[in-house]
Order: C-alpha cells, then structure tokens, then sequence
C-alpha cells in the first residue's frame, strides 16, 4: 500500500510516493519566503497552495502510471508558520508569517506585562496582528491555519479545517496539556473561535483529498520535527534524533505523560505532543540550536572560504584537528540550555598558524559541541538516557561533523536512510491510519539506519573537552545585552 506525502518546508515544497521504506517519484518546486523589512518573514500562501497542487498531483500522477495508486496521503510542514484567509472565497486576507519572523516582539513583550506569556516565534501574536489588519471588527468569516492547516483545506477544496496537535501544540494557543484552544490568550488577542480548525489525531482517516487524482484520503498529520521523530522509530521512550539544518533540533520521546514543567525546562528544553493516535497523546521534549547548516553558509557565502557545503568535509578534513581553535555557533543566538538570544557567534584561539582547514573544522566541531549540549538538556529535562542519537537532516551526510557530534556526546551516531526523514514520519503515521503498520512498535521496529558513527575519543579526554567548551561558549554570552534580558 503506497502513501502520498506532501512536505512543505521553509524554502521548497516536495511531493513522494512512499511504499514501506521506498520513496519514489520525488518532484520539488522551490518556494523561498522573502523579507521585506528587518525581521520580517513572509510568503505567499496562495503561491504555496499552486505548489503544493503541481508537486502533490505530479507525484500521484507518476505512481498512477507506474501502476502505484496511492490510497493516503500524509503532511508535514514547517511550524507556526500563519494563514489567514476568507471561509467563502479560500482567499488569503494577507501574506503568510513565517515562524521566524519576529515583527510581533513588541506585542509579546506587552502581553508579557498582562500576565500572557508568548514567543514571536509562536502563531499566536501573528494571527492576531492579521486580524487587526484584516478585520479589525472581528466581523468577517474568517479560517485560521498553520501550514498544514492551509495545505489539507487546500487538497481537500475547503472541506477539511483541522490541525493536528503537534502544530497546535506550538501556536501558542492551547492549553498546557494539549486538550483544548487557550481562552485566556484568545481573549487577549481578541481571536474569535470560528477562526480555529479543528484539533485531530495525527494518525486518523480524515477525509478525501479531492483535488488529487484517485482523492487519496488524508490520514497522517504532524510538524517536520515530530515527523523526523516518527521517520526515525523513535516511538519508545528514551529515543532521540536529531535534526541538523539551517538550525538543529533535537526531539526526544517521552511516552504518554506530559513533561512537569509548562513552557520550558530547567535545561531549557519544551515540551512538545510528539503526535497523537486514537485520541492519545505521545509527549516528548525538543532542544532548540538556532545556527547549524547557517554556519557552513556562512563560509560558503559570506566569507568564500569553501565552494559548497560538501567541501566542508574535505577542507576540514586536512586538519587532524582545529589546533585549539574553538567556534561557537551563536551567529542567531544560542538556544537550549542557556537560551540567550544576545550571544553572538565567536571564535577563540586563533593564533598565526590557523589557517583555513583549521577554521572549517572548528565550525563543524562547534555545531557538534552544541548537538551535544542539546542531548545533555534534554537528558536533564527529562531524567532518561539516550544511548544513541538517530540524525538527518543535511548536516548528516558529513562524515567529520558526524564524527565530531560522537565524540562530543560520547555515543554513537545513527545515520537516517533519507536526509530528510520527515518523508517517512509523515507515510509511517498516514500507515498506522490505514493499517500498513499495527503501531507505534511496529514503526520502531523497521528502523534500519543507514550507518554508525562511534566515538572515538576517551571519556577522560571528552570530559575535558567538554569543559574547554562551556568556557568558550561562557565568553559568547551576553554580547548584546539588550537582546540577553529578553525573555519569552
């Protein structure tokens, strides 16, 4: 039984057919956002719903043809993303509003000063910045919606407004335990119900996607880092991946109670619904990086010290190591554990025999210190052991970073099949829906990584490396001040 997946990310969107592990027929339009004054991130929603039509009809087309009819269709997108648009007419009533747009920092900050904790990263404060816009009344029909919420109404020609918990989870909106919209925060924002979509299962037959051909019934639903999760087996407690892009993301498996603390932990760690099935909801916690791959584009565009991306492994290479030279990766800030977005990106140590291999490889080496930051947060937050870490994501096709992230950890690195798992995640729930896999164990059971990478250091020399890491991350702190005090 095959699956069709739709994928939107933050710059292209994709379209697959999945069939156990086999991903095929693979079509990809780019769809970069734009910013149009500092801070901004925008899209354009209706440009968004044309690709998703072209990439999700190509796809289902070519399986059709080649004598593959898939019968489900699974989601999954970029986070907190907004759309807003009219019930009647499906027209967008603005632009979208990227997660990382952040022209809502000073309404987050007065909510603050109201008892109301929100982020800008969060959909909450850009929903109700596009109904001041929009329908300043609060009178027209107006549809709400994350990403997917756009994509699923889009397929469906309107009959389906619904999110899943994983995205919902994430707005801002909901109430700590998931179970329903916040009505504290929809007041504040004067966010009318009737915006809302409705919260569904992540795996759960929903309806047809009429606007494809044979309709394939939409059944798998989640956010790109809890369908990297999924992608990944990480269906047990204890098991953790990592998602190492333009930022990084680790998600760790929790099980079916919801981590104590409400917004963050103690080592700077969120709680997140991991997906939920037949009304029961998979908790887990995530680690925030905020520069990862942003690091190597940096050296590729900026300073021009490598070509592309995949010269980072062979300049890095040259070097047995950075000669002492230490990078932390704080070029956006520094998330999990200390979450300080007034870091700023440094380099220590630096003497008259650095020279360029030397450099690449303290980069790569110091998004690996930072991975492995994120492994020790999420182990704190939650008291269990993760004794591998699964990766994708496209840091994960460099082999010195990989070994790096191993040493620094202190075990061993499990290499997705695909780079991108999220295609997996989404196929692996629409499956469950439709009884290609029995459950959750069952998907942890068909993970088969394509490689390992172990350690190699003593635990000795790690522990010292560790520490000459937290003093260099220590001296990237606080470099602008202003931005340190913020907190959300």
């Amino acid at each position: 039984m095959s699956v069709l997946v739709v994928d939107v990310g933050t710059s292209s969107v994709r379209a697959s057919v999945v069939e156990g592990d086999e991903v095929s027929h693979v079509h990809r339009r780019e769809l970069l956002p734009t910013s149009p004054a500092p801070g901004f991130v925008e899209f354009d929603p209706a440009a968004m719903a044309d690709a998703v039509l072209d990439v999700a009809r190509a796809s289902a087309q070519a399986a059709v043809d080649g004598g593959r009819h898939p019968t489900g269709l699974g989601v999954t997108n970029q986070r907190a993303s907004t759309v807003v648009w009219d019930r009647k007419s499906g027209v967008p009533v603005g632009p979208g509003i990227g997660w990382q747009d952040l022209r809502t920092v000073g309404m987050c900050l007065a909510l603050r000063d109201q008892g109301v904790r929100l982020a800008p990263n969060e959909s909450a404060t850009k929903l109700g910045m596009l109904l001041d816009l929009a329908d300043p009344g609060r009178e027209r029909d107006l549809c709400f919606g994350t990403v997917e919420t756009w994509v699923i109404w889009t397929l469906s020609e309107g009959a389906l407004h619904v999110t899943d918990q994983t995205n919902a989870g994430v707005t801002g909106l909901m109430v700590a335990d998931g179970g329903s919209w916040n009505q504290a925060v929809l007041d504040a924002l004067r966010i009318p119900d009737t915006v809302l979509p409705e919260i569904v299962d992540s795996s759960g037959v929903l309806g047809p996607a009429t606007a494809l051909p044979g309709s394939p019934v939409v059944c798998g639903v989640a956010g790109d880092q809890q369908a990297s999760l999924v992608g990944q087996g990480c269906t047990r407690p204890g098991l953790a991946k990592a998602t190492f892009g333009t930022g990084g993301m680790l998600d760790l498996c929790v099980g079916g109670t919801r981590p104590r603390f409400e917004r963050r932990g103690g080592a700077g760690t969120f709680p997140i619904a991991a997906w939920r099935r037949a009304g029961r909801t998979t908790w887990g916690v995530e680690a925030v990086m905020l520069s990862a791959g942003t690091c190597v584009e940096w050296l590729r565009d900026d300073l021009g010290v490598i070509a592309d991306a995949a010269e980072s492994e062979k300049v890095a290479a040259a070097a047995e190591d950075t000669g002492d030279v230490w990078f932390v990766p704080a070029l956006l800030g520094l998330g999990a554990p200390v979450w300080d977005f007034g870091a700023r990106g440094t380099f220590l140590g630096i003497t008259r025999g650095t020279g360029r291999a030397e450099i690449v490889r303290a980069v790569l080496e110091g998004v690996a210190q930072r991975g492995a930051d994120l492994l020790e947060a999420a182990e704190s937050d939650t008291g269990l052991d993760i004794a591998a870490l699964r990766v994708d994501g496209g840091m994960s096709a460099n082999g010195v970073f990989l070994q790096a992230l191993a040493d620094a950890m202190g075990r061993p690195c499990e290499v997705s099949p695909l780079l991108e798992a999220t295609t997996l995640g989404a196929a692996y729930l629409a499956g469950m829906a439709l009884g290609t896999y029995a459950d959750e164990e069952e998907v942890a059971e068909a993970w088969r990584p394509a490689r390992t990478v172990e350690p190699r250091v003593s635990e000795a020399r790690r522990r010292s490396l560790r520490q000459r890491w937290g003093e260099a991350r220590a001296r990237s702190l606080r470099t602008v001040p202003e931005l340190s005090d913020l907190e959300f």
